[in-house]
């Protein structure tokens, strides 16, 4: 298993799905399975694909940032910065699960709203 090719590929599918494309992002980088575990989005890859593609026509101007990627045995997981419209943002931490292929058979993820106010100078990332 190849850990920098499956944290380069985590990157790629979520930015090309998160950006509108998420057919495209299936097609290249999901095996035959695909298990989810957000609870806002149906298991398979077809729920994603309309999930991603209602975000995009809703959410246009959404930005996403890359913090950091961790990988180890089948699993990378994905630490991002995301802006969406009305300056809200969001800390995610996605866990993707590979096949011995490098395509992503499993998902799961959390989400947090970054506050304006924290009770120490650390900041989220």
């Amino acid at each position: 298993m190849n850990l920098l090719t499956n944290k380069e590929n985590a990157i790629a599918f979520y930015k090309m799905a998160y950006e509108g494309n998420p057919r495209a992002a299936t097609e290249q980088y999901v095996g035959e399975q695909y298990i989810q575990h957000n609870p806002l989005v149906g298991d398979g890859i077809e729920p994603f694909i309309q999930y991603f593609e209602r975000m995009q026509s809703e959410y246009p101007d959404k930005s996403i940032e890359f913090v950091r990627a961790v990988a180890e045995d089948d699993l990378v997981a994905l630490h991002t910065h995301q802006t969406w419209p009305g300056n809200e943002e969001y800390v995610t931490m996605d866990f993707f699960r590979f096949d011995e292929n490098s395509k992503i058979v499993e998902h799961w993820d959390t989400v947090q709203e970054i506050p304006d106010k924290v009770a120490h100078g650390n900041g989220m990332y």
